[in-house]
């Protein structure tokens, strides 16, 4: 009778407050209407206890998973726990408050806790319905329903002896699975089929197996084979490769010459460019002398003068804030540049500086005093500028009060020391003074005592005088001088301009 149901794999539901359990059966006492399970699961979590016991009071609902094959209740204690996992469609037992049982026949699902995965060889889910309180498990109870189970497939394939007697007459027998559904599900009884005993409960020893890794005994290994096949033939492995910049070549090249320009007499000064090219200080003496030998040789004083008005504006330009500032949505701000120029040739190139800037509408006020004579550059100069909107002033008086954005200075000339001693020169340097606008000064000369206008930069042409800190940051321009024309001089010269016309220069 109740013997007969030993070794079944049931579920067994105890409400919220005790939960579900599951496990075989061991034992089953009709007198105390209590049942005991081995080697339980709660809510799907393995039990610390070997077994616990239940009271028929406690239990709301019981549903058998797998009812063990003839003979096999006589030795359910040897059999090892199978996995236990969520019921199929079946038969549930509900307690009513009087004791008695009732019976609902409904598809089921595990809804009260989580589940483990049923193993496919091993668990077939089907459910008995059973009333504790009608002497629990009792077969003839069981025979009644037998027929209802006998329509599960997995009923009819685990327990074929036992639905053969019980099988509906019209009910057809299932066909077997094709070779492709077998080796699928050999496929996954190969990947799902273990035993859950048979998962360790201890965690991997990384620390300890790395340390069973001998890492000097295999890189020396590695060494030894690399040396006997030669492939540190090209260098050793050890060495970290060399980086490159994104602006650098990786193609090997010749070493580079910082020093390729050098002139024939001691420098005094010495400048450098951004690539590192070191550019050498010339005399006025020999500066002088290159300017006449181009001249010679057809680069005239009118070229020249073209190409420093050209370079100067392009840098003014710069200085001024270039598009940012120069652009046809900001006319309401156009920059204001006054020109302090004298009666030579460095006047000339600030004349000619002016009427560039005047044609990339930049406000110009050129400051030029009156001599009787002028010189014919000047005068060229001037007329040039006269088609331009540039102002041409005479006295200090009309230059602006206000601050400028930009001073030019081209008032001095080493051959003409003594305009320093005019009251117009001495009026100049005061208001560029209390202007305190930056100052920027085209090819000024060497004294050996200050300037009275401190310039911001300094725009050297050619090549550099060995200036003072009074002449500010330098810039050098390119005027246009072929390099044998430095050679003729005795300069041995590399053009360090690249690909731009005014570069800036640093003390060496």
């Amino acid at each position: 009778m109740a013997t007969d149901w030993l070794g079944s794999i049931v579920s067994i539901n105890c409400g919220d407050s005790l939960g579900v359990y599951q496990g075989r059966v061991s034992a089953v006492d009709q007198v105390s209407q209590t049942i005991s399970l081995t080697r339980p699961f709660h809510n799907g979590v393995k039990c610390l206890v070997p077994e616990v016991t239940f009271r028929a009071g406690d239990i709301t609902e019981l549903k058998i998973l797998e009812i063990p094959g003839p003979g096999d209740n006589q030795h359910f204690g040897d059999v090892h726990q199978a996995e236990l996992g969520p019921s199929g469609v079946g038969c549930q037992v509900g307690i009513s408050q009087n004791g008695t049982g009732k019976l609902v026949k409904k598809p089921t699902s595990s809804s009260s806790a989580p589940q483990n995965i049923p193993k496919r060889t091993d668990v077939k889910s089907q459910d008995v319905a059973v009333s504790p309180q009608q002497q629990l498990c009792s077969k003839s109870y069981v025979d009644r329903h037998m027929e209802s189970l006998s329509q599960s497939k997995s009923f009819r394939r685990r327990h074929n002896s036992w639905s053969s007697s019980s099988r509906h007459p019209n009910q057809a027998t299932p066909k077997k699975s094709g070779l492709k559904n077998g080796q699928m599900k050999n496929k996954d009884d190969e990947c799902f089929g273990d035993d859950i005993e048979e998962i360790p409960d201890t965690d991997f020893d990384f620390e300890g197996n790395l340390a069973l890794f001998d890492k000097a005994a295999v890189f020396e290994e590695i060494d030894t084979y690399e040396r006997r096949s030669g492939t540190r033939s090209r260098g050793i492995p050890n060495e970290r490769p060399t980086r490159y910049r994104h602006d650098e070549n990786i193609l090997e090249s010749e070493p580079i010459v910082y020093r390729r320009i050098t002139v024939p007499h001691n420098v005094s000064k010495e400048f450098c460019t951004d690539s590192g090219l070191v550019v050498p200080s010339v005399s006025y003496e020999l500066h002088k002398k290159l300017l006449s030998v181009a001249e010679k040789h057809g680069l005239t004083l009118e070229r020249r003068l073209e190409m420093t008005g050209v370079c100067a504006s392009q840098m003014a330009l710069t200085l001024l804030g270039g598009p940012n500032r120069l652009n046809p949505k900001n006319v309401h701000q156009r920059p204001t540049v006054a020109l302090l120029c004298g009666p030579h040739v460095k006047g000339a190139q600030g004349i000619s500086c002016g009427r560039h800037l005047a044609n990339h509408d930049v406000q110009v006020i050129l400051f030029l005093p009156n001599f009787v004579k002028m010189l014919e550059s000047i005068t060229n100069e001037l007329s040039l500028f006269s088609k331009t909107q540039g102002q041409q002033v005479s006295s200090l008086k009309d230059l602006p009060t206000s601050p400028v954005d930009l001073v030019i200075n081209c008032l001095d000339c080493p051959e003409n020391v003594f305009l320093r001693d005019q009251p117009w020169y001495k009026a100049a340097v005061a208001w560029a003074n209390q202007n305190r606008a930056p100052v920027l000064s085209i090819d000024p000369p060497v004294h050996e005592v200050e300037q009275g206008i401190d310039a911001k930069w300094s725009l050297a042409l050619g090549l550099p005088l060995p200036l003072g800190e009074h002449a500010g940051r330098i810039y050098l321009c390119d005027i246009g001088i072929p390099q044998q024309v430095f050679q003729e001089v005795g300069i041995n010269y590399h053009s360090p301009f690249g690909c731009k016309f005014v570069i800036p220069l640093h003390s060496a």
